[in-house]
């Protein structure tokens, strides 16, 4: 959502200008603005563009901000009858572009709606009143006349799920909304002076598009099959004409350099389909905590040529199993998978599902690895099952990770990681309740970090399935090995459990007052609440107040751990 800071004085004006045949751009100038989306500070202001196209018939593409209410609304009706407006085409329904949607449908109820699925299902939420609409997907085409053939480009997460990219095949003109757009207000209609953007359109890029730099390269694929592109119509700053291969070359570089040698998961789902989205979301969290990028993708409202290339490219596939009305997207996901890709499924819960067993077999005639065992619903899904997704999310990007960790591993050499192996630690286990999950894991980076209150510091690794139990609020035992009695505790907690799986399966517990087991054979514990947390690369440094503890063993000592090395535990 959009925040705004507005200082004292708020100049607001308009421009308009006549960008081709019939065709008018609308800018609100935002002159005075200084933040956007809360975290990224504005030098230069903003604008918000809307367009105007008359052909035979008149669209509208995007609004403006709802602070131009009356500037915005009051030049448009001059200029246009609303009446004899036909389309209002929604680039996505991002407030600032969409902020007088409903002002336009009370000025003309007539008008239809153009936009994506999952668009006109936010405006639904932002209107709350009935309107025509008209869903496009990639390619579809809407004649205004007068040559002016509109046709629609798919462009999710740029930066919002729900973008299009509409594109008039009679002016060359492509209207982008954010993307290769820039918070930078001035007079200039155009790109004529690249020095004087530069600095904002690259700010912006690293702020919006950045983050999904996979999703700026698929766009441009799209762009590139385009006849000709003479304008590039963006809903921020000045639009592209005079440098647009300079400009769109630098988007296609950085995003280039993003991805390059990123591994990906796709996560496919329908989103209305039984538990879909939140299996799938546990899942897709799981992934991203071991540095794998993870492309969620709704299969209602891609396209199939989307679900080609992004199903070639990911190291990983995941599928929420879909009615048996979707077969045409999974043999499409068949045929563009390969040999050398990891695959997991798990039932969506809805009425019809496809079986799972038959599409495993399939998946795995082709060569594919299964990074882990259909997750299979028999009921609705509880915090359990939300887990067990996590924890195969979790194993999925280990998998894909592998040889990178293996080869830091190798990296045993250098001065730095013999230097840091001279470090020791004690060894504990860390045990973890919250509701009826639970789950443990070996520590050796374990600290006292206050007197009052007592407080200690543990560092989780974010791949490990007990941090997400460890949570500001939680609670947790720390329970002290003892040196002359910890290789069995070690090797058990040590091994490698599947996905769900019972951590305390044949280990002696006995339950602390804050719900975690503690361990019988430990040399001590300490009952504690996690207070605050601490993002390092790839760990968090949990800090946690103590209420309780007590010593078992009195005579016994506690168990070190020494490292020859310290790039890996």
């Amino acid at each position: 959502m959009v925040a705004l800071t507005d200082r004292t004085q708020n100049r607001l004006t308009l421009q308009n200008a006549v960008i081709g045949p019939d065709t008018l751009a609308i800018r609100s100038l935002d002159w005075d603005r200084d933040r956007f989306d809360i975290e990224f500070g504005l030098n230069n202001g903003t604008t918000y563009n809307s367009f105007l196209i008359r052909g035979e018939k008149t669209a509208l593409i995007d609004t403006s901000h709802r602070k131009f209410q009356d500037l915005y609304l009051g030049n448009l009706t001059q200029r246009l009858d609303p009446s004899q407006l036909d389309y209002l085409i929604i680039s996505h329904t991002e407030p600032d572009h969409s902020g007088l949607v409903k002002d336009v449908l009370e000025l003309a109820p007539q008008v239809v709606v153009v936009g994506s699925k999952v668009a006109l299902q936010f405006l639904d939420d932002l209107v709350h009143q009935p309107f025509e609409r008209l869903v496009v997907k990639n390619g579809d085409r809407l004649d205004l006349g007068a040559g002016h053939e509109l046709e629609f480009l798919m462009a999710p997460n740029l930066h919002w799920p729900d973008t299009i990219f509409t594109y008039d095949r009679g002016t060359g003109i492509l209207y982008t909304c954010d993307a290769f757009g820039m918070h930078y207000c001035n007079d200039d209609l155009l790109d004529e002076d690249v020095a004087a953007i530069e600095a904002d359109f690259r700010y912006y890029y690293d702020c919006l598009m950045g983050p999904n730099a996979r999703s700026v390269l698929s766009a441009m694929k799209r762009m590139a099959e385009l006849p000709r592109i003479d304008t590039i119509a963006t809903g921020h700053g000045p639009l592209l004409h005079h440098h647009i291969p300079q400009l769109t070359g630098w988007y296609r570089q950085w995003s280039q350099a993003q991805t390059k040698g990123e591994k990906s998961v796709a996560v496919f789902y329908l989103p209305e389909y039984g538990h879909a989205k939140a299996l799938a979301l546990a899942i897709a969290e799981g992934i991203e905590k071991t540095g794998v990028v993870v492309d969620l993708v709704d299969l209602a409202t891609v396209d199939p040529s989307e679900v080609r290339e992004i199903t070639a490219h990911a190291a990983g596939l995941v599928i929420g199993m879909p009615s048996a009305s979707s077969a045409t997207v999974l043999s499409t996901i068949l045929a563009a998978c390969h040999s050398k890709q990891a695959i997991g499924l798990f039932e969506s819960g809805g009425e019809e599902d496809e079986l799972v067993y038959p599409l495993r077999n399939q998946f795995q005639a082709q060569g594919l690895v299964e990074a882990f065992a259909p997750i299979l619903l028999k009921e609705a899904p509880r915090s359990a099952t939300f887990q067990l997704c996590e924890e195969a999310g979790t194993d999925l990007g280990q998998w894909l990770t592998r040889d990178r960790t293996v080869q830091m591993m190798k990296s045993l050499d250098t001065d730095l990681d013999k230097a840091l192996g001279r470090l020791s630690g004690g060894l504990y286990i860390i045990t973890a309740t919250r509701g009826n999950l639970s789950s443990a894991m070996v520590a050796s980076w374990v600290a006292q970090a206050s007197f009052e209150p007592v407080g200690l510091s543990v560092a989780v690794a974010k791949d490990r399935a007990i941090e997400s139990l460890m949570q500001v609020g939680d609670h947790f035992v720390l329970n002290v090995l003892a040196e002359d009695n910890y290789q069995g505790l070690m090797r058990h907690f040590l091994k490698r459990f599947p996905p769900g799986a019972d951590r305390f399966a044949g280990v002696k517990t006995q339950l602390s007052d804050n719900g975690s087991p503690i361990l019988t054979e430990a040399l001590a514990y300490l009952e504690c609440t996690v207070v605050s947390r601490l993002e390092t690369p790839d760990h968090w440094v949990v800090y946690s107040s103590v209420q309780n503890g007590r010593v078992s063993q009195p005579d016994s000592l506690t168990a070190v751990h020494h490292r020859k090395v310290g790039n890996h535990y």
